[in-house]
């Protein structure tokens, strides 16, 4: 997540347009949250009519030293608390069907709009900031709404219909209440403002705490090679105790705030004892009447600290709205036009009945390109040519650009200037599901699902039988993997394929790709995380897989790529030599001395074997 992201969440001033975002979200659910609504509002009448009961029976039953008519009172009584009960039920039912509903509506909203964006946002987006969007800002938008939202509607009701109840019974008395009223309302805005800003410091620094916990653990082998252990230590010591200063200061606030409150609270209930106590003497104030009184001044100061504190949290609750909202505002930086859209259909919905089957013949046309972000062009009017069934080798050192190239071909990303023409057509005239789905890529870093490896050799093509799947895994020999496991192809594979190893973890990626059975083949540098011995089991299926397909192998290991019909090298993002293997080196240039430098690492790597092997 972007350094100091969270410092500015709370910075901003109150914006309708934000807030309107939501309303979308809310529409369907308008009727559950009018019911919630109203549900409040007849709580906050009984709860205001509850001491009245109690003023109706001093006056009438106390004071009178009679029962008539108390089983009437005592049935109305009891009838109020039932409806009450039933009420808060009702309205408990409804808030958490807001917050289920709502939460899940705006989680759908973001996940279905990630699939639409482009990949350059994956680029440049961290997952913990996209994770934290779709988990704690929509959980959190989900629950104010349902009920802190709702809590403040009855807090203010409660407070006007007590305020209107209290000047009916006795104006001066009434009075006596209202003027203190001011004091803790400014009292609650002050300390509460203080206790949330030292609160989301303790909330902060709990959250790197939490990182502080998954780095220790996630990397302490690291850790005990590198013998930071004091380091890390020392850094987690200052971590908690920025956590216990904040905790501290937040405890301490409250610990002034509550007294204060409270006292304020004890000074008015005297004051109203005192004052509607002489008045009972006297005569001009039923004793009933006083003991409602004492109830209003006792019960009308949580409902004003519950709303200061609600308001406070749900201004607060604005970056949470943004950063959401921002996500579901974010275009894609690659779309289909409409008239495309309209033939081929969407990700979603597509039509694939007018999709033209994809022979791979793919043509840069005076193509230029740069990075959103660059300064500078990345190719620059190039040209190039690749018949279709081709196989085209891209080399080059870490970080050259090889990338680039098949990025813009598979149209992850798209020309600055230029066309990219597949089949002889721009490919911007299609869809870009019509070009994905004739794309297999196999990633130097390859990414499993959560399953079995039957399942995850299936994403390749979902309608695929489970002979079709073993199949593919027996043609990259991939069934050597699922052998070694207890439950064959019915293994579970981990987390991100976690409980296997990487070069297992490529080869059923591997066998993915060829179950798809795509026009155009990606391998980046698909083998370098594989041993000697099954790479050559590869290499064999792949020479066989890739007849007749469009391909493109981004690789480290220069001899892997030898056969393939056209060799583009890349420095520093330029492609500077391109030709067939034999012209290449007959150049002596770049290309040659990169191959000649591998074959010396190799060739010492083989002798080191063979010593030690004697």
């Amino acid at each position: 997540m972007p350094v100091g992201f969270d410092d500015q969440e709370y910075t901003r001033s109150f914006d309708w347009s934000c807030w309107k975002k939501l309303v979308p979200f809310l529409r369907p659910y308008r009727k559950t949250l009018a019911m919630v609504l109203g549900l409040n509002l007849f709580c906050s009448v009984i709860d205001i009519a509850l001491p009245l009961f109690q003023r109706y029976a001093i006056d009438q039953f106390i004071s009178q030293k009679t029962i008539a008519g108390l089983p009437v009172m005592a049935v109305l009584y009891a009838l109020a608390i039932l409806l009450q009960t039933l009420a808060v039920v009702l309205f408990t039912r409804g808030s958490m069907r807001i917050e289920m509903n709502l939460g899940k509506d705006i989680r759908r909203a973001c996940f279905v709009h990630l699939q639409t964006l482009s990949l350059s946002y994956y680029n440049v987006t961290p997952v913990g900031y996209l994770l934290s969007r779709l988990m704690s800002d929509t959980n959190r938008i989900s629950s104010m709404i349902a009920w802190n939202a709702v809590d403040i509607f009855w807090a203010a009701a409660y407070v006007i219909g007590v305020f209107i109840t209290m000047m009916a019974l006795n104006p001066w008395l009434a009075l006596t209440v209202i003027l203190i009223v001011p004091i803790i309302s400014l009292l609650t805005v002050w300390f509460q403002d203080r206790i949330l800003r030292w609160n989301r410091r303790v909330r902060k620094m709990n959250s790197r705490i939490t990182s502080a916990y998954n780095e220790g653990i996630m990397g302490a082998r690291t850790s005990k090679t590198l013998v930071i252990e004091e380091q890390n230590s020392g850094e987690f010591r200052q971590v908690t105790q920025d956590m216990k200063s904040a905790s501290v200061r937040a405890a301490r606030l409250n610990a002034v705030y509550i007294p204060l409150i409270l006292f304020f609270s004890s000074l008015t209930t005297a004051i109203v004892l005192a004052r509607g106590g002489s008045m009972v003497l006297s005569g001009t104030l039923l004793i009933g009447t006083l003991s409602a009184f004492t109830s209003y001044a006792v019960g009308i100061f949580e409902p004003i600290q519950q709303i200061a504190r609600n308001i406070a949290d749900l201004l607060s609750l604005q970056a949470n709205i943004e950063r959401v909202m921002g996500l579901l505002d974010q275009e894609p930086m690659i779309t289909d036009s409409p008239e495309v859209e309209a033939r081929y259909g969407t990700v979603f919905e597509p039509k694939k009945e007018n999709w033209e089957p994809i022979r791979g013949e793919i043509e840069f046309q005076d193509v230029s390109f740069r990075y959103p972000d660059g300064n500078e062009d990345v190719l620059s009017h190039f040209n190039l040519k690749i018949p279709a069934g081709s196989t085209v080798a891209i080399v080059g050192e870490t970080g050259a650009g090889k990338s680039t190239l098949v990025n813009l071909a598979c149209r992850f990303f798209e020309p600055t200037a230029g066309r990219i023409l597949i089949d002889g057509r721009d490919y911007r005239e299609r869809s870009q599901l019509w070009l994905h789905s004739s794309i297999g890529y196999v990633l130097q870093s390859p990414h499993l699902f959560s399953g079995t490896v039957m399942d995850n050799i299936r994403y390749g093509r979902l309608d695929a039988t489970d002979e079709e799947v073993i199949a593919a895994a027996k043609a990259v020999s991939a069934d050597q993997v699922a052998e070694k496991l207890e439950n064959g192809y019915l293994s579970d594979v981990g987390e991100g394929g976690d409980l296997l190893s990487t070069g297992e973890k490529q080869l059923i990626s591997f066998a993915r790709a060829v179950l798809a059975d795509p026009r155009i083949f990606v391998l980046d540098e698909a083998t370098s995380s594989i041993d000697t011995q099954t790479e050559q089991l590869i290499q064999k299926a792949t020479e066989r897989l890739l007849h007749g397909r469009t391909s493109f192998l981004i690789a480290h290991r220069l001899s892997t790529i030898r056969q393939a019909d056209m060799i583009l090298v890349v420095r520093d993002g330029r492609i500077i030599e391109q030709g067939t293997h034999t012209e290449l080196l007959r150049k002596k240039g770049y290309y040659h001395d990169l191959y000649r430098r591998q074959f010396e690492e190799e060739a010492s790597a083989r002798r080191l074997r063979q010593e030690e092997a004697v």
